[in-house]
């Protein structure tokens, strides 16, 4: 049975702040993971976190290194499970179907970022099968045009197919500035968000290059 999801209760769970500390000794049990760049991070919320997506732990890796409450969108199937979907829910995750333009994920995010909270999200809407950064999808960039927000990329690099052991540096670039994505306020095409996604995809790539910068 489904997970029926609530789009109307919008709320931070408590127990993602119980289970963040727990997540993070796992990751880094699991992986010998490098955090750069976290002063980079704004002091408030209301802004986006994007990054490239190499594995199905890169939510916890990603906010692990954040030490902000974070939400994150994750795709519909996984909330298929009712206790898997209960479970995510618990953690600041929110459904997405990511076959269409899912307007009440996208709604919620929209509140959530207004509201001054930070969405992490994945540009590329699945994991790299190669994990190199790929192309994106526009959804990121209509939520920064719809909340004239800031977007703060961020590059999750290994070399070694993120096995077990494997060294990760994770690396949170410096906000990309709401008048830099360029948006044009007149046009409402999915097709007109393309440049503000380059761009974001662009600066992660720029951060994944830099490996892991010994």
């Amino acid at each position: 049975m489904p997970y029926n999801y609530d789009f109307t209760n919008f709320k931070s769970r408590p127990l993602y702040s119980v289970v963040r500390p727990l997540a993070g000794l796992i990751t880094k049990t699991k992986y010998k993971i490098n955090y750069v760049g976290v002063e980079n991070l704004p002091e408030g919320g209301g802004f986006i976190l994007a990054a490239n997506h190499i594995t199905a732990l890169d939510p916890v890796i990603v906010s692990v290194g954040c030490d902000k409450t974070m939400h994150f969108m994750a795709k519909y199937e996984l909330f298929q499970n009712k206790l898997i979907g209960w479970a995510m829910t618990q953690l600041n995750a929110f459904p997405v179907d990511r076959t269409k333009f899912d307007e009440d994920a996208i709604n919620y995010a929209v509140t959530l970022v207004r509201n001054g909270g930070i969405l992490g999200i994945f540009p590329e809407g699945t994991r790299s099968p190669d994990y190199t950064p790929q192309k994106g999808k526009g959804g990121v960039c209509y939520i920064a045009k719809v909340c004239k927000c800031d977007v703060v990329p961020v590059s999750i690099y290994t070399c070694d197919e993120a096995k077990t052991g494997t060294r990760l540096t994770v690396r949170y670039g410096k906000p990309i500035k709401h008048e830099d994505l360029k948006f044009d306020p007149n046009s409402t095409k999915m097709k007109d968000l393309r440049h503000a996604t380059n761009l974001i995809m662009e600066k992660i790539t720029e951060l994944w290059s830099m490996e892991h910068g010994d």
